[in-house]
């Protein structure tokens, strides 16, 4: 009869929180009042990442995960080697890009493959709309993803900028937002004119966990508007986006242009790269699906299809 009470006992220690950073093996565990305290896995292998909702016990100073609750989504890439997890349970995925330098479609592209996923909606920001040129030709390039509708925000980032800020806060108002962006974008700009004093909480995180001098290298929740539940997640990463965890033969249905037509050729099990038939490569040739996109399409499911080793 002594085992269950202390099972119960050991139950009733739990603890709601809400994983901020993560670094390693550990983790910054947030309650529900606001504190903030370090948290180590159960076990040899840690399974929480900033997002999750989990269930922790007290050890001295410190805690121990014990549970992690079930997940709305997870956003992650996974290449040959390892599985690099991002966030759990978002609402939007922001892909920030730039003018200058040039972004890459095919980053582009696979950070939102990854998003469609997982039911995470995907928000593209154009940063620069102050460099008129370069901005006029990014924004032609985007015109694809326009006609997806992801909903293509152009902004010009500085420190001061109110009217940028505005209409960020009312696009991300109560959901929680992981923001992407490769070198050179803008991020830390957009996180810092959001979150006043990110760099500096970040600074106090990092040396939490012992991650040594402040630089993006693990992940980090910000309260944008706590009471509203407007969050910000911030994450190193985007310069290598394998989707290996994709499946080619899904690969269509998660890129909305090429999902459109999909269904309409003559074969159910058509690649659409060259069979007869094929309603996608017709509309590449009528111009309803972009050349471009359709070449990443095809490069991607040549990728997805190579022998995979253990």
């Amino acid at each position: 009869m002594a085992r269950p009470a202390k099972a119960g006992a050991a139950k009733a220690d739990l603890r709601p929180g809400l994983v901020v950073a993560s670094h390693g093996r550990h983790c910054l565990v947030e309650t529900p009042e606001g504190e903030r305290l370090i948290c180590h896995p159960r076990g040899k292998k840690s399974q929480a990442v900033v997002g999750d909702r989990v269930q922790w016990q007290a050890s001295q100073d410190e805690g121990t995960v014990e549970q992690v609750e079930p997940r709305r989504n997870l956003f992650y890439r996974q290449d040959e080697i390892r599985t690099k997890s991002f966030a759990a349970n978002l609402d939007h995925v922001l892909i920030l890009i730039a003018a200058e330098p040039e972004f890459s479609e095919h980053q582009l592209a696979r950070a939102l493959i990854a998003a469609q996923a997982e039911g995470i909606t995907p928000i593209i920001a154009l940063n620069k709309s102050d460099l008129v040129v370069p901005f006029e030709r990014a924004w032609a390039r985007l015109a694809p993803y326009r006609r997806m509708h992801h909903g293509v925000l152009p902004l010009s980032l500085t420190a001061s900028g109110e009217v940028d800020r505005e209409t960020l806060l009312k696009r991300l108002h109560g959901k929680t937002t992981l923001v992407l962006g490769p070198s050179g974008a803008g991020k830390s700009t957009l996180i810092n004119l959001l979150v006043p004093g990110a760099a500096a909480l970040t600074g106090e995180i990092s040396q939490a966990l012992n991650s040594g001098r402040h630089t993006t290298t693990s992940t980090t929740w910000y309260w944008v508007e706590r009471d509203a539940g407007t969050a910000l997640i911030d994450s190193p990463g985007f310069q290598e986006f394998g989707l290996h965890h994709i499946e080619p033969m899904h690969l269509a249905r998660l890129m909305p242009d090429v999902a459109e037509y999909a269904g309409e050729c003559k074969f159910y099990n058509c690649t659409h790269l060259h069979e007869p038939g094929c309603s996608v490569i017709a509309h590449v040739e009528s111009g309803d699906v972009d050349g471009s996109r359709y070449r990443i399409y095809g490069e991607l499911f040549d990728e997805l299809s190579q022998p995979r080793y253990p």
